[in-house]
C-alpha cells in the first residue's frame, strides 16, 4: 500500500456528555476523502487519541476503512506502556487499520532509554505485524536520528517517522540518516518547506482544517510550482500560529466551527477555547482567503 502523500488526521467530535459523536465523525471522514487526501489517520493527537478507549478507536478505524477503500487508514496508538500499546494496536489492526502511528511512552517516570524504546517497538512489531510509523512527538522521549536508524535496521515493520519535534531541521536530519524510510512532515506552518527538502508526505493537524489546500501544496511541490506553494504556505502560517498551543484540538474545532463545519466538543479535561483565543483565530482567518 502506498503510504506517501497527505494522510490527514481526523478530529474526534465529542458530545457535551463526553461521548464520541460517531455520525459527526463519519462526516469529517467523508469531508477529508472528498478533498482528495491520500489517506486518513484516526486516533492521533488531533483526534485526541490518548483520551479514546480501545473500543472507540476500533469503531472509528472500522468506519474510516469502510469509506477509504484503497486509501490507507493509519491508526494512532498513544499509550503509556508496552502492554497497553499492544492492546490498542491489536484492536486497531483487527478493525481494519493498514498501518499504525505509535508514540513513544510519554509519562515522565516511565520514559525508557534507547534499549527500552527498541524493546517497545519490537514487541508491537512482532505481535501486531502492521507497518509502524514512529510518532516522534514526545519532548522528554525523543527518538534521535541515530536511534531511528537502529530501529529501521533491527525492527522489520518500522517503515517511517512522523517528525513533530525539532521542526524542519529535525525532519531533514531524519531524511539524511535513512533515505529509504518514509519521513512525514508535522511542522504545520511550513508543510511546503518540508516537502521541498524531501518529506514523503504529511500527517499533520492542519490537514484536518485545510485538506484541499494541503493536497494542493503536495501537488504544487511535485510540479515544481514553488511561488504558488509559498503563497499558500504564508497564509496557512498566519492561521496556524493562532492554533498552535495548549489544547490545539479544541482550537482546530473552533476554527472549523467559525466556518460552519460542525466539530462537536473536546473530551474532558480539555476545555472550549476562551474568548481571547477565539477572537485571535477569527482575526487570523479573516486575514486569509483560504476558506
Amino acid at each position: 500500500m502506498n503510504l506517501k502523500g497527505i494522510i490527514s488526521p481526523v478530529i474526534t467530535p465529542f458530545t457535551e456528555h463526553d461521548e464520541v459523536d460517531f455520525a459527526l465523525y463519519e462526516q469529517h471522514v467523508d469531508r477529508l476523502l472528498a478533498a482528495g487526501v491520500h489517506g486518513v489517520s484516526p486516533g492521533g493527537s488531533t483526534g485526541e487519541g490518548a483520551a479514546l478507549t480501545d473500543s472507540e478507536l476500533s469503531r472509528m478505524v472500522a468506519l474510516a476503512k469502510q469509506k477509504a477503500g484503497d486509501r490507507p487508514v493509519v491508526a494512532g496508538v498513544i499509550r503509556s506502556s508496552t502492554q497497553a500499546a499492544l492492546q490498542t494496536a491489536k484492536a486497531a489492526r483487527d478493525s481494519g487499520a493498514d498501518a499504525l502511528m505509535i508514540t513513544p511512552v510519554f509519562y515522565n517516570v516511565l520514559v525508557p532509554n534507547d534499549e527500552g524504546n527498541i524493546d517497545f517497538y519490537s514487541k508491537i512489531s512482532e505481535e501486531v505485524g502492521l507497518p509502524i510509523i514512529i510518532y516522534n512527538v514526545v519532548p522528554q522521549n525523543t527518538i534521535s536520528p541515530e536511534l531511528f536508524k537502529r530501529m529501521r535496521e533491527t525492527i522489520p515493520n518500522v517503515v517511517g517517522v512522523k517528525q513533530s519535534v525539532g521542526g524542519i531541521q529535525a525532519l531533514y536530519a531524519m531524511r539524511l540518516v535513512d533515505r529509504e524510510a518514509l519521513v512525514y512532515a508535522a511542522t504545520d506552518e511550513m508543510l511546503y518547506s518540508c516537502f521541498s527538502v524531501g518529506a514523503d508526505g504529511a500527517i499533520s493537524a492542519i490537514l484536518a482544517l485545510y485538506p484541499e489546500l494541503s493536497v494542493q501544496l503536495w501537488n504544487l511541490n511535485e510540479a515544481g510550482k514553488h511561488e504558488e506553494a509559498l503563497r499558500i504556505q504564508d497564509q496557512m502560517h498566519e492561521v496556524w500560529m493562532q492554533i498552535i498551543g495548549p489544547q490545539f484540538p479544541s482550537r482546530i474545532k473552533e476554527a472549523l466551527h467559525q466556518h460552519g463545519v460542525e466539530s462537536g466538543f473536546s473530551r474532558s479535561p480539555a476545555s472550549p477555547v476562551d474568548e481571547t483565543t477565539r477572537a485571535a483565530i477569527a482575526n487570523a482567518l479573516g486575514k486569509t482567503q483560504l476558506f
